[in-house]
């Protein structure tokens, strides 16, 4: 089954969704963004949805309403928005309880959640992206079911606490990581070496994690407990006191783990 959906916001996830939707048969009719040319941006790379700046959707011909906003900002769009009888709204937030929107004009209230890292002009195999999804009523669960199961062989339904569980998993393990490796290409960069060198290892150590298990795929000094060099490489951080409190912390909850 096709729905008509309507896509909240020009960011990233925006960017990826409202084209991924397109390809599934579905129909994009508006793309809200406070700035019109971004709302454009959007619209351009599908088939015929209108842009919009405005929060009146009185007259849309959408089932479906998807927010992908800021956190901050979900709270204050949807008390604002003016929604047809009928239409359901979710919001696409991993740390968000689903309250946060139940004060709109909407219907029905809902979680479309992507368990995924988005960016602008890098496209996304949403064929292996998990949903997570909530909602109180039993006919919006289904429609958000069917939307997902279009996109993704990977549709989860989950309640606002294990939703959060999920969402602070998912930063330690993508975006700390992500951090890890820029601090990684400072550190070379400082002394004036090719980032290429490690590429080998991250790969290697990305896919013996997944394979083996996080905890079975540990190596390095903290692990083995090699205290000299662990000291040696403190050392070797002094130039910046931050960086080389994170390498002890993280060093010392290796070794306690």
């Amino acid at each position: 089954m096709k729905f008509k959906i309507a896509i909240l916001g020009a960011g990233n996830l925006a960017w990826n969704l409202a084209p991924a939707l397109e390809d599934a048969g579905h129909e994009i009719t508006e793309v809200y963004a406070r700035d019109i040319h971004k709302a454009k941006e959007i619209t351009e790379r599908i088939y015929s949805a209108t842009p919009k700046d405005d929060l009146d959707f009185s007259e849309s011909r959408a089932e479906l309403f998807i927010l992908a906003i800021k956190d901050d900002a979900l709270s204050e769009v949807a008390d604002q928005l003016i929604l047809p009888e009928g239409s359901v709204l979710v919001h696409t937030s991993g740390a968000m309880p689903v309250e946060v929107i139940s004060q709109s004009s909407a219907s029905y209230v809902g979680v479309f959640y992507p368990l995924q890292s988005f960016t602008k002009g890098k496209k996304v195999d949403f064929e292996e992206v998990p949903f997570l999804l909530e909602s109180e009523d039993e006919g919006s669960l289904q429609l958000l079911k069917k939307v997902a199961k279009s996109l993704s062989q990977f549709v989860y339904v989950l309640r606002a606490k294990d939703r959060q569980a999920v969402h602070v998993a998912a930063v330690f393990a993508s975006n700390f990581t992500n951090h890890m490796l820029r601090i990684a290409e400072e550190i070379l960069h400082r002394q004036g070496l090719d980032r290429e060198m490690l590429k080998p290892l991250i790969i290697e150590s990305i896919s013996k994690s997944l394979q083996l298990g996080a905890k079975k795929a540990q190596t390095g000094p903290a692990i083995r407990e090699d205290y000299e060099t662990l000291e040696s490489h403190h050392h070797f951080l002094g130039y910046n006191e931050q960086l080389a409190e994170i390498y002890r912390l993280i060093s010392q909850d290796i070794i306690d783990s």
